[in-house]
């Protein structure tokens, strides 16, 4: 549709619209820029940084393995199909 063909009153209600998409505009970049340095590190506060890995050496490895084959040998010994 034309801007030609509209009436006086469907232009209006288009320029409402445009202005208010304007303000709306504005209000969201404002949101979105950082106001200060503070805010700026209040975000990075909330950010958080990734979880490191956990490593098992290979000593408590070996320990840990030792346990569980000593702990299913007992319940196999008692005759648990779970425990």
């Amino acid at each position: 549709m034309s801007a030609f063909n509209l009436s006086s009153k469907q232009l209006r209600r288009a320029a409402n619209l445009r202005e208010r998409i304007d303000r709306l505009e504005k209000q969201l970049g404002a949101m979105l820029t950082p106001a200060s340095e503070a805010s700026v590190k209040a975000a990075a506060k909330l950010v958080k940084p990734p979880k490191r890995k956990r490593k098992m050496s290979k000593a408590a490895r070996a320990k840990q393995s030792e346990r569980m084959k000593k702990r299913w040998a007992k319940v196999k010994a008692a005759g648990k199909k779970s425990l």
